[in-house]
């Protein structure tokens, strides 16, 4: 756009004449100075000189590293920040109910259970078939809670983790003169965690189930599901298909389980991946007790390991 000119004539004043000519002179030379120094913004640079050398931009960042660190961990833009992924290894705050070598503080069927290279180790065979048969952690019982460990289950069958359980409540799935040792079996929550032997024990892997109530399965693996006193169940979102979440569970070798409970609220997360996630609003619901920490072996053959065990008490 072309600025008008002004002149001398244009204005009224004699003196104010005077004042504007020398005033204009002063400040056009200012102006033609800042304009040759700085140029405008968006305006292009003048083209590369005889040295040949491109030209600059007046606004690119010194890209030393002593001018420009390193981004902090996570961070994504500006002042915003992803956040950091967990380190399993960082056992700040946690503390170790499995010592590697001994059963101490943990109370199950002998003829099942025992230590094997580092392991909590629970056998079924065809010889010797086992049904259900739990081992406890007597040491403290617990309701929120972070517990990690580390799990395998081979030659076929299923396994689970068993928290804020009891022991000693009869058994549904046996007759009343038919009792297994109560001491030895477990009811309550459960993270799900079998051997794809065969199609739907391929989709437990991760759920939330109520062992030894009518409950059964509460979130399957993918779902997210919210309880309240009186109501069914009621599917509240989703967290992905379920059979592609099967492919975070490794078959036949270690597998990071992480289970969190706070309040009525219970996450499952195998490999680093959300499985099941449950929402239990009923004070009064088996779910909502402090309660023990355990280990399931189901089915046979069967052979369970866990390795691991940390857990975080929150109380």
């Amino acid at each position: 756009m072309k600025t008008p000119i002004l002149n001398s004539s244009s204005i009224p004043n004699t003196k104010l004449r005077l004042l504007w000519t020398s005033s204009t002179s002063l400040i056009l030379t200012a102006v033609l100075a800042m304009q040759t120094a700085v140029p405008a913004r968006g305006q292009a640079q003048s083209p590369a000189g005889a040295s040949g050398q491109p030209p600059q931009s007046a606004t690119k960042p010194d890209s030393t590293p002593a001018n420009n660190p390193p981004p902090p961990k996570g961070a994504i833009r500006g002042s915003f920040h992803e956040p950091d992924p967990i380190d399993w290894e960082d056992h700040n705050g946690y503390q170790q109910i499995f010592d590697g070598l001994t059963l101490k503080n943990w109370v199950g069927d002998p003829a099942v259970w025992r230590v094997e290279d580092g392991a909590i180790v629970g056998e079924s065979t065809k010889e010797k078939p086992v049904t259900n048969s739990y081992i406890s952690f007597r040491g403290f019982e617990a309701k929120d809670f972070d517990l990690k460990l580390e799990i395998k289950v081979v030659n076929g069958g299923g396994s689970g983790i068993q928290y804020r359980s009891q022991t000693g409540l009869p058994w549904r799935r046996a007759p009343a003169d038919k009792q297994p040792n109560l001491d030895w079996m477990m009811t309550g929550p459960q993270a799900d965690f079998w051997s794809p032997a065969f199609p739907i024990a391929s989709e437990w892997t991760g759920q939330f189930y109520s062992e030894n109530t009518p409950l059964g399965i509460l979130a399957w693996r993918g779902q997210v599901v919210d309880s309240s006193p009186g109501k069914n169940p009621q599917l509240v979102g989703n967290i992905g298909d379920r059979t592609p979440l099967g492919g975070y569970v490794k078959v036949n070798d270690w597998n990071q389980y992480l289970i969190m409970a706070r309040g009525g609220t219970f996450m499952h997360i195998l490999n680093g991946q959300l499985m099941a996630v449950y929402v239990d609003d009923d004070p009064d619901s088996s779910n909502n007790k402090p309660g023990l920490i355990g280990i399931e072996i189901e089915g046979s053959p069967s052979k369970v390991l866990v390795r691991s065990i940390w857990i975080k008490k929150l109380r």
